[in-house]
């Protein structure tokens, strides 16, 4: 499927491929926990892009089949399962994937005894086969099944990596230093340390990273309403709050506002807390983001591209040089999608998308 998209200002090429993985169930509801396995993540990596579903499932493709009517894509063996077995965990599913310097890095929930929880494997990049083993154990268990898990992966500096955790529905966890759970924090790749980059988080579902700038973003899900783009500048030297979850901009599903926001719509900084970059009302189901800075993006400005699975949308914000303000934003319609991840290829000036619906890979050209 082809077609061309305008805005105002920019007019896009777009085309979509079939994915041979399950599609969301709508009729289970987003929050089911079935449909966890029905998230799938995608990497460009050189001239392949490799694809994780949700169930853990992986393939790949050669880029250049973009260009043709079928991806021709190839499967891969691994090791999941086993893992799984062997270890007497529940596989529950996936939240990211990523690749640095031919090591795949994946994200996975699984359960046993103790409750629900997050770890990363990892596995030398092979086409043929991936052996998956344990990298870094959260040792964070929660014992109710939750969306608001996080499980990003973004590359760092100083030999490290990112991760988010989401709240899982613990109160006060977020606020808990002694708790992974609401936290972006960075593993030494060497010694498997972790610190602590940021807290007060509900679900971090968004994450990247800019080296020239020193700078993290994060794109996370308020409750009903509230989600946030957050931009932590690692050279003011500080852990910022962003304050969940004792303060938000949106309300609880029942209507209560336990937020402290109210009617008169004070800001978190009134609490002592980080003030959201961005803020929707109502939310977008806000997903993964991708930064260009001036000097690396085709735009030529400091340009912010937020995906959604809500609003089927990809949103391009236009920021100033000092990034503390959108000069301008469009809004990029993609139809009856809920883009799950978002990549850039920086090669060919690609965005790669998948939509969880379907499921298909996206391919996006900026033409002008």
């Amino acid at each position: 499927d082809e077609k061309e998209i305008k805005t105002k200002s920019k007019t896009i090429n777009y085309k979509n491929f079939f994915l041979p993985f399950q599609r969301l169930d709508t009729r289970a509801g987003y929050t089911n926990p079935s449909n966890s396995a029905r998230a799938h993540y995608l990497e460009v990596v050189g001239d392949k892009i490799l694809v994780l579903s949700g169930e853990g499932k992986t393939i790949f493709f050669e880029k250049k089949n973009i260009f043709e009517k079928k991806l021709e894509q190839e499967k891969i063996q691994n090791n999941i399962n086993d893992i799984m077995t062997k270890n007497n965990l529940t596989f529950i599913g996936v939240r990211d994937l990523f690749v640095d310097k031919n090591i795949v890095y994946i994200s996975l929930i699984s359960k046993n005894e103790k409750g629900y929880t997050f770890n990363i494997y990892t596995a030398n990049l092979n086409y043929k086969k991936l052996d998956f083993k344990i990298f870094f154990e959260t040792k964070t268990y929660f014992k109710k099944w939750s969306v608001s898990t996080g499980g990003r992966i973004e590359k760092f500096k100083d030999n490290k990596i990112l991760y988010t955790l989401g709240y899982s529905r613990v109160p006060g966890s977020a606020q808990d230093k002694n708790s992974l759970l609401g936290k972006i924090f960075s593993i030494d790749l060497k010694t498997k340390k972790y610190d602590l980059v940021s807290l007060g988080h509900r679900n971090p579902q968004g994450l990247f990273y800019d080296k020239d700038l020193d700078l993290v973003i994060n794109g996370e899900h308020g409750p009903k309403g509230g989600d946030e783009v957050n931009l932590n500048f690692l050279k003011e030297n500080k852990i910022p709050n962003y304050g969940f979850d004792t303060v938000s901009y949106g309300i609880e599903y029942d209507g209560t506002d336990p937020y402290k926001r109210g009617k008169t719509k004070k800001p978190h900084i009134e609490f002592g807390f980080e003030e959201p970059f961005i803020y929707y009302i109502p939310s977008i189901g806000i997903s993964e983001i991708v930064f260009l800075n001036k000097k690396k993006s085709f735009l030529k400005k400091n340009s912010l591209f937020v995906s959604s699975l809500r609003a089927g949308s990809l949103y391009v914000y236009e920021l100033n040089d000092q990034l503390s303000k959108v000069e301008k934003m469009e809004r990029i319609f993609l139809g009856n999608e809920r883009i799950r991840d978002l990549e850039y290829d920086s090669e060919d000036e690609f965005f790669f998308i998948i939509d969880e619906i379907t499921p298909s890979i996206g391919v996006l050209k900026f033409r002008n």
